[in-house]
């Protein structure tokens, strides 16, 4: 279908051109200065969470289940966060370790035990020449940016509305054995808000990879960021993975970073009992003991898993009306126009927003010049190129819902115009 720009004729165009040239002059006049760059809970959001302040004191019991709070021990973190980890894995404690308040830092260690000394016996991934690891695009920056740092060689796979293209994954990690790893993040998805269908998570639970040190990075960061409805029941991979009849395959993550304070929550991973064996001993060498007052903090706090969900209903609250005012502004300024798409989640902290090819680069950059930061065009593809230049990771929730409206009509007006603008180069380049 062709866009509203390609229907004007050149003088049309050109008015049309005319005119949003002089709405971005009339933006830039005002000096703005807002920002969309990253997924980070509002003021408002992280204030729901100051009582935790007030949960462990001077006064505080520092014994957890027989570990000292105050002092060395406890490697795998405290018996009673390790249960409210569980809690949110819905796996056995036994499984799981708490340790330090970002996920991300886990799957690093974790991708830097694998290249470094290997898994379940294998040589180091930096022994074995090219190593590969898989990357469902659009998808999270950070987590490319961990396997880039190491030399692994980042190779994109589509990512569609329920989950990876899993005949890509399939093939890639089955005939190929120096695939040794993909990114998953499989419900609300950065930044496409994509939550994993059971049959896709069936399927990667059915994978029988050509590398025996091959593990899924199943990053589970957003499991209880609904903000619409009550959520979508999804099936634990660790379920699937039994009805498959497989074991070592998943290493899954999680955090209260958005939960409670982030840099300042805590974070947890869960693995097979074979897999976990080795992570211990991997981990005993990092660290001497996790930080454990913040464990105890988050436990008084949230209790348990009926805790953690009521907490989340108070964001929602808060995150909801920045995801609606989202919609109504794009739906509004381009609804109609054919130049543009994006999600709709229903959890999560992200819209992924399409615009025609070869725009994203250029909308950013205009965005920049009239005072709104956004994420950098191609941050969500591997080596941040966008093969297609087209998308745009749009953070709603850390501006005010003024702030935000203030710079979703900027980001309207830039799409408008580059994509006339682009509409004009394709009829003087024919």
């Amino acid at each position: 279908m062709s866009s509203a720009f390609a229907k004007l004729s050149d003088a049309e165009l050109d008015t049309a051109i005319s005119d949003l040239e002089r709405q971005a002059q009339d933006l830039k006049a005002q000096n703005l200065k807002l920002d969309m760059a990253r997924g980070k809970p509002s003021e408002e959001q992280t204030d729901l969470s100051r009582p935790m302040l007030d949960c462990v004191n001077s006064k505080s019991d520092l014994v957890d289940g027989g570990i000292m709070v105050n002092n060395y021990g406890g490697p795998d973190g405290i018996p009673s966060a390790r249960k409210l980890a569980a809690e949110y894995l819905d796996v056995d404690p036994a499984n799981v370790i708490v340790s330090g308040s970002s996920s991300l830092n886990l799957m690093y260690d974790l991708v830097a035990n694998g290249y470094m000394h290997g898994i379940a016996g294998n040589k180091p991934w930096s022994q074995q020449g090219k190593v590969k690891f898989l990357c469902p695009s659009p998808g999270y920056d950070r987590h490319f940016k961990v396997t880039a740092s190491f030399g692994i060689e980042n190779v994109p796979v589509t990512m569609e509305d329920d989950g990876p293209d899993m005949r890509q994954v399939k093939q890639l990690v089955e005939e190929d054995p120096t695939v040794k790893g993909i990114w998953c993040v499989p419900k609300y998805s950065n930044p496409t808000g994509a939550v994993y269908a059971d049959e896709v998570i069936r399927e990667f639970a059915a994978l029988k990879p050509a590398a025996p040190d091959f593990r899924i990075f199943w990053d589970n960061a957003y499991k209880v960021h609904t903000f619409r409805g009550d959520g979508t029941d999804q099936l634990n991979i660790f379920d699937a993975l039994k009805e498959a009849g497989q074991t070592d395959l998943v290493y899954e993550f999680g955090s209260t970073a958005k939960i409670t304070f982030p840099s300042n929550g805590i974070a947890f991973v869960t693995a097979s009992p074979a897999d976990m064996a080795e992570i211990r001993e991997a981990f005993s060498v990092m660290r001497v003991s996790p930080e454990k007052i913040s464990q105890l903090a988050h436990v008084k706090f949230l209790k348990n898993m009926d805790g953690i969900k009521a907490h989340m209903k108070k964001h929602a609250e808060i995150v909801r009306p920045h995801f609606d005012l989202v919609e109504k502004k794009l739906s509004e300024g381009l609804g109609d126009l054919g130049i543009a798409t994006w999600t709709h989640p229903d959890g999560g902290y992200f819209v992924s927003f399409d615009g025609p090819q070869n725009s994203a680069t250029a909308i950013v950059s205009m965005c920049a010049g009239l005072g709104v930061r956004l994420t950098a065009a191609g941050a969500t593809w591997p080596y941040g190129k966008d093969p297609k230049d087209t998308n745009i990771r749009i953070a709603p929730t850390f501006p005010s819902l003024e702030s935000l409206g203030e710079a979703l009509d900027v980001f309207v007006v830039a799409v408008k115009l580059v994509s006339a603008r682009l509409e004009r180069e394709s009829r003087q380049t024919k």
